[in-house]
């Protein structure tokens, strides 16, 4: 069933597809705090407000190379809608391409998003089959 919730995150989700950078910032409150928690090899970071969001979308778009970007599954409790994926991406500055598996906990209130923590782990992407 599509919520208002749901509906925003994927409106994100898309704008970020997109490379939008408008859009994407157009979801989220004037008071937003994304928080990504960092991994093995990713420092932890913290972006507030909507310009701190603007932040969070120019640093992807402008050092990171996707090569690709899953949402795997999407579940809602009230306000919180909670997204699973997994990504693989080249990064500037860095060589070799780095995998992570992630779960994103997103907050969203009055139709926008309030908070976004990222709880991440950076994988070998041949990692992604079953486990014996």
């Amino acid at each position: 069933m599509r919520t208002p919730e749901k509906t925003v995150v994927e409106k994100m989700f898309a704008a970020f597809a997109d490379q939008d950078v408008a859009a994407a910032v157009s979801t989220v409150s004037e008071d937003t705090v994304w928080i990504h928690h960092g991994t093995q090899k990713l420092p932890s970071m913290r972006f507030v407000g909507r310009k701190g969001v603007q932040q969070f979308f120019e640093i992807n778009f402008t050092t990171m190379q996707m090569d690709y970007f899953r949402v795997k599954q999407i579940v809602q409790d009230g306000q919180v809608v909670i997204a699973l994926g997994e990504e693989r991406f080249t990064m500037a500055g860095r060589e070799g391409a780095m995998a992570q598996k992630w779960v994103q906990v997103y907050t969203v209130e009055n139709g926008l998003i309030t908070r976004m923590e990222e709880f991440a782990t950076s994988v070998d992407d041949k990692d992604y089959g079953v486990v014996a």
